[in-house]
Formats: structure tokens, C-alpha cells, sequence
């Protein structure tokens, strides 16, 4: 039995999705706080476990029968970190035979901005000195998150962002579902670290070239402060916790921290994952 933490979120939705093509729904449990969001995987034979992070004995129940056990990381809730305690915990007090986290693909802990993307760091370690087998997936910034960064309007204002000339080795969300997925399948649970990226790191640049190669349309890049970003997220009304995240994902990326590239997506994939240009062409429906 695989257990699916984080089921009703998109990452979480696209490890089901391929866990389903690939073994009986008898062997998936999916822990979810709220089940009528999980209707859909209940329907086609999942074990829904309802309970979540903060809720000890709920994190109990739902390892009951469970070998293997997916942590997804939370989001950016305060006490983030001991939730993600909170679940390896339970899964060592279970004795289950796997833990696998969702981390991050970053360059340099020691130097990140985004305080927010310490935390991950801080899993790994808790989950090494815990004694369990374990995988660590370092995931790499989605590519999904190019038309949030850049916003509805880009092909008439361009990009405007704080990115200076960094890349990022952008991967599309529904690949590393897939990707893990395979992963957990597997017999082997040694131990291992897998850092899954695109083949290929991308500037800001390179996305302004795919949109006017795309559009049709000359789209540029705008190196901006991050004061000038910073602004505009507050004329939309954006809280300052998102505005001070997103103000660290910018200086990372500019300090080249999400330019990690590696062959482990393609190597678990069995292909090469999808390119800058044929993601924007998903993403921005070009």
C-alpha cells in the first residue's frame, strides 16, 4: 500500500493519476483533509484517509496497512515544518518500510532568500536522522508557474521581474507526478536523492523569445527592481507574505540558484521532458 499524502493538490493529483494507470487502486490510499474533494479518487477504488499534518492521531490511522508513504510538502503555513515532522513521526511509529518527500532542487541552501525553501533542508535532515529508508525527490521550480510570475498581460507589457540574467531548469508539474510515481513503484527504497529538472535552464530571456516565437508578437524582458515589483503586487492588493516570497524566488533565481540541471527526470520518464517552448505553448495555450 502506497499512501499519498497532499492528494487533493495538483502535485498530489498528478502522482495518483499514474500510480493509478500502473497498479490496482487496492494498493493506493490517499490522506486528504477534506473528502468530498476526493470523491473522484474514491470513486475509481483509492483509500481515502481523512485527517492532516497537525492532527497526530488522525496521521496514525492513516498509516494503518501502509508500506510506502509520499510526505508532499506543505505550504507556507508557520508551523510548515513540524507538520512535516509531525508525518515522519507517524511513519516511523508505523514501521512503514518507505518515506519519500517532495524537496527541492536548489544550488546552495546555505545562501537561499526565500527563507520559505530552508524548511525543505530541514526536512531532508529530520528525515535522515529518523533511520528510515527513505527517496528524496528535489523537485525543481514548476514551469507551471511562468503565467503567475509574468501575469495575464505579458504578450502587451512583456516580463517585467527582478530575475537579472538567471535560469531556471524549468519542469512541468504533471512530469514529476509522473516521475515519482514510477519511483514508488519501484522495490527499491535506498536511500537515494533525485534531483528532477528539465534538460535545460532557461532566463527570462528565453521565455520573452518562446512568447514572441509563439504570439507572433514581440514580447521583451525587463530586468526591474524589486522595489518596482514589489509596488505593483501591492496595488493589486497582494499580502506582504506572498509579495516577500515572491521578491525571494526572484533573487534566487537571479543568484542562479534554480539553475541545477540533471538527467534523473529523463532517465525515470524514459523520455526527455518537455521543452520551454512546447510547455509556454501549454501553459499560455499558443
Amino acid at each position: 500500500m502506497i499512501l499519498v499524502t497532499g492528494a487533493t493538490g495538483r502535485l498530489g493529483g498528478a502522482v495518483l493519476q499514474t500510480l493509478l494507470q500502473r497498479t490496482a487502486a487496492q494498493h493506493i490510499a490517499a490522506l486528504v483533509r477534506d473528502e468530498t474533494k476526493a470523491v473522484a479518487w474514491q470513486a475509481q477504488g483509492v483509500s481515502i484517509r481523512v485527517g492532516s499534518y497537525n492532527d497526530l492521531a488522525s496521521l496514525d490511522r492513516a498509516m494503518q496497512g501502509v508500506e510506502k508513504v509520499l510526505l508532499i510538502s506543505g505550504g507556507g503555513e508557520e508551523d510548515g515544518l513540524q507538520q512535516h515532522y509531525n508525518v515522519i513521526d507517524a511513519a516511523n511509529k508505523a514501521g512503514v518500510s518507505c518515506l519519500a518527500y517532495t524537496s527541492r532542487a536548489l544550488r546552495d541552501p546555505a545562501t537561499l532568500v526565500n527563507q520559505l525553501m530552508v524548511r525543505h533542508f530541514q526536512t531532508e535532515a529530520y528525515i535522515q536522522a529518523s533511520g528510515l529508508p527513505h527517496i528524496i525527490f528535489r523537485n525543481i521550480l514548476y514551469m507551471d508557474t511562468l503565467p503567475l510570475f509574468t501575469g495575464p498581460t505579458v504578450l502587451e507589457t512583456g516580463i517585467n521581474l527582478p530575475g537579472g540574467q538567471g535560469k531556471v531548469a524549468y519542469a512541468l508539474r504533471s512530469e514529476m507526478g509522473e516521475a515519482i510515481a514510477k519511483v514508488l513503484l519501484a522495490d527499491t527504497c535506498d536511500n537515494r536523492i533525485y534531483h528532477f529538472t528539465g534538460a535545460e535552464a532557461y532566463s527570462f530571456h528565453d521565455l520573452a523569445a518562446a512568447l514572441t516565437e509563439l504570439s507572433g508578437r514581440q514580447v521583451a524582458y525587463t530586468d526591474v527592481e524589486s522595489s518596482v515589483l514589489a509596488d505593483r503586487m501591492r496595488g493589486r492588493g497582494v499580502p506582504e507574505v506572498a509579495i516577500e516570497r515572491t521578491i525571494g524566488f526572484m533573487t534566487d533565481i537571479k543568484h542562479g540558484q534554480e539553475d541545477v540541471v540533471s538527467t534523473d527526470l529523463a532517465t525515470v520518464l524514459g523520455r526527455q521532458p518537455t521543452s520551454l517552448i512546447e510547455g509556454v505553448k501549454q501553459l499560455y495555450k499558443l
